[in-house]
């Protein structure tokens, strides 16, 4: 299943939460990390397992994002959640594929203890956001079965760089930010897995959280991180193909099974060869999971 938006709703906010299903987004990320001060952890974890537990997830599955596995919060986070089966977590600051199968672990004997499926739960990794996360970027090429999508994130990145901005005069990304994203990007498709864009914080450009979703999805990126409530409706907009997109997906779809001993055909003056096959079926997977 393909999500667009992912929403993140602090823990540790009784408000917050409460207007977590009104939304819209394709998935909520209950966070226990950044939100949320060292001591209201217990508070929010207590929290977030309420609110797993009670929740309508018909519109949007419920992610948590833990705290890095190398602090003291990491196995609090997973021992108190996850008797509320939240679908997924987000693993911040993760900086080796291998970081995955350790987590991966920790789920096997949680979900074991409480009688779940062994491996119902899910997981994304936030790939990029330290200096050694950026140099071991090329370890994912194979992750554990529980990941279903990988991300990025250029503040934590900034921050542990040094850096006084990741952005230039113009807004846009310098390099080093430029770089992260692209590697998020490669590796996501390398193990085969959703690669989701960064959050644009600047929640009241509305102009310019277009253009980043129309940049990333142009790219490959199959979804975005919103921080406000008005960015999920854009989210999920720019990220769903249009009409148009539909149709000319549609036509070379069958144009290949019309003529299924040609590896290169014509549409609309243009070549067309496996590549664009594989494009226009990747739309109508999108377009058939939104419908309606």
């Amino acid at each position: 299943m393909i999500l667009r938006s992912w929403m993140f709703v602090p823990g540790d906010s009784e408000k917050k939460l409460g207007k977590g299903a009104s939304l819209g987004a394709d998935a909520l990320i209950l966070d226990l990390e950044d939100s949320v001060v060292d001591s209201r952890k217990p508070v929010a974890r207590k929290m977030v397992c309420d609110y797993l537990k009670s929740a309508d997830r018909s519109i949007s599955q419920l992610w948590v994002r833990m705290n890095p596995l190398d602090g003291p919060h990491a196995l609090l986070d997973l021992a108190g959640v996850i008797q509320g089966r939240p679908d997924g977590f987000f693993l911040p600051k993760a900086e080796h594929a291998l970081d995955t199968e350790l987590l991966g672990n920790y789920l096997d004997v949680l979900e074991t203890e409480h009688g779940f499926d062994v491996g119902s739960t899910k997981v994304l990794s936030l790939a990029t956001e330290t200096a050694a996360a950026m140099l071991n970027i090329n370890s994912y090429t194979e992750v554990n079965s529980r990941v279903v999508a990988i991300s990025w994130g250029a503040e934590d990145l900034s921050a542990a760089l040094g850096a006084s901005s990741n952005s230039d005069e113009h807004g846009n990304l310098t390099p080093p930010y430029v770089l992260a994203r692209t590697q998020c990007l490669v590796a996501a498709y390398a193990c085969g897995v959703q690669a989701v864009d960064t959050a644009f914080t600047n929640f009241k450009d509305d102009d310019g959280l277009r253009k980043t979703c129309s940049d990333a999805r142009r790219d490959g990126f199959l979804g975005k991180i919103a921080i406000h409530p008005a960015q999920v409706a854009p989210i999920n907009e720019a990220f769903m193909p249009n009409v148009a997109e539909i149709e000319h997906a549609r036509a070379v779809v069958d144009l290949f099974a019309q003529n299924p001993d040609e590896g290169t055909l014509s549409l609309d003056g243009k070549m067309l060869d496996k590549p664009h096959l594989t494009q226009a079926e990747r739309v109508l997977k999108i377009a058939r999971q939104f419908s309606g």
